[in-house]
């Protein structure tokens, strides 16, 4: 029988080298091998997205802080609202809950706030007209939130109930005292606190309020570097950078820098 003739190898073909089989096996490693990172690659990735984070991270952190300023704003205009529905239901006239500023705990300090203008007790005051004091989310974490002149913790109604923490400080419900100081607004119309406050005023030798907007009723939490009793932990610290959200007695409220403050 006549054998059949063996199949030419790659080599044998036509147009074809010898070694053309490890050839095309050593081109292919090659291919893969520039299809990886070099050192001098990956490095400039890495320098192009740091220099990019350096660039976005002052954004971010401008944009965190402003919405924060934002959602603390409203927590006063909801306080004003507080204020403004209580008033309606009472013969116009403003609360005088000093028997919950003291079982909250009335503790006046000896280095700043001289006295304790937390307002925890609006949270049970305010209930019924849309809620008290609330909590500033400027507060954060951090110094502010462990000072005990910053947070009043609200005991919570039943059992399990976390309570509720409060931020904001209000100087003209600052002290229990038996006889309502002048500059205090326990129980007095907006009329005759504004009447009040400007006489505690001059007698002082400070310039009175001309009207209910240059009267402040709360304010986030804050320590002017220019006050030699703070703390140097606290020194120039304010829930907002520079500045601080005020609520006044007309029921606006709004950011104004301070130039005492970080």
């Amino acid at each position: 029988m006549k054998r059949a003739a063996p199949c030419p190898t790659p080599s044998a073909l036509p147009g074809t080298r010898p070694g053309w089989p490890a050839a095309a096996a050593t081109a292919g490693q090659g291919r893969r091998r520039r299809a990886a990172f070099t050192l001098v690659e990956l490095l400039v990735v890495v320098a192009l997205v740091a220099a990019l984070a350096a660039l976005l991270l002052p954004a971010l952190a401008a944009a965190r802080a402003k919405s924060a300023r934002v959602a603390c704003l409203s927590q006063l205009h909801q306080l004003g609202l507080g204020f403004a529905l209580y008033l309606g239901d009472h013969q116009d006239r403003l609360p005088d809950r000093r028997d919950l500023k003291r079982s909250l705990g009335y503790r006046p300090w000896s280095d700043w706030p001289p006295s304790d203008p937390r307002g925890g007790w609006t949270v049970e005051a305010l209930a019924r007209a849309g809620g008290g004091a609330g909590w500033c989310p400027g507060i954060g974490q951090g110094v502010l939130a462990e000072a005990p002149q910053v947070v009043q913790r609200v005991p919570g109604v039943g059992d399990g109930h976390p309570g509720i923490r409060t931020a904001f400080w209000l100087w003209r419900f600052d002290r229990a005292d038996a006889e309502v100081a002048l500059d205090n607004f326990w129980n007095k119309t907006p009329e005759s606190a504004l009447a009040d406050l400007g006489t505690s005023l001059l007698n002082s030798g400070s310039v009175p309020p001309d009207g209910p907007s240059g009267v402040e009723m709360a304010v986030d939490a804050y320590f002017p570097r220019t006050i030699p009793t703070v703390a140097p932990g606290l020194a120039g610290r304010s829930a907002h950078r520079g500045g601080r959200n005020r609520l006044m007695l007309d029921g606006s409220a709004a950011w104004f820098r301070d130039a005492r403050l970080n």
